[in-house]
């Protein structure tokens, strides 16, 4: 008779009394699967896991927790219990396998904390001294501005919005640029 089938019917009196009062299965008959099968599980399981002690052990504790749950199960075995832990550690396995086959790829975050990101306080203080420039200038020259450098229309366009002439618009976008300038390097921004 094989080591691991004896204990399963040394404890199997015990365990068919127990069974028929609803109570928690039977420490020692764990202890024994535990002493029993615990080694021969984690050598077959890290096969299964090309070596990954860590997981194997995981995969051990969880058939280890499945047998004491069904330890009603266990005890009407009449052999040896080990083909059922083996059957159920290869099934932790699958399923385990599965389910990151199932889920995306996790990707570290690292390489991305070395990217620099844009600085948007240098951008927000630009387009603010920008604003402040535009104040200074005549309400005009500030209309051709507007409509031809920051909203992109032709000299054309820009006439025909505002009503005057193209020729004007050309020489007020001359005059607007100039003081433009003059109140930038004011507020210390050189070209």
């Amino acid at each position: 008779m094989r080591k691991d089938s004896a204990v399963a019917d040394e404890r199997l009196p015990r365990a068919r009394h127990r069974m028929s009062q609803p109570s928690e299965p039977d420490e020692e008959l764990m202890r024994a699967l535990y002493r029993e099968h615990a080694g021969p599980l984690l050598a077959y399981v890290l096969r299964l896991v090309a070596g990954d002690r860590q997981r194997a052990e995981d995969v051990v504790q969880e058939t280890l927790i499945r047998a004491w749950k069904n330890a009603g199960q266990l005890n009407r075995a009449t052999g040896s219990v080990r083909p059922w832990l083996v059957t159920v550690a290869r099934r932790i396995v699958i399923d385990g396998h599965r389910s990151r086959q199932a889920r995306p790829q996790e990707v570290d975050p690292s390489p991305l904390e070395v990217i620099p990101a844009e600085d948007e306080i240098d951008k927000a203080l630009w387009l603010m001294t920008l604003s402040d420039a535009l104040d200074d200038l005549t309400p005009a020259h500030r209309e051709v501005l507007v409509e031809t450098y920051f909203k992109g229309r032709t000299v054309n366009e820009a006439a025909e919005t505002l009503g005057i002439p193209s020729g004007t618009v050309r020489s007020r976008v001359f005059y607007a640029l100039r003081s433009m300038k003059l109140a930038l390097e004011e507020r210390g921004v050189t070209a």
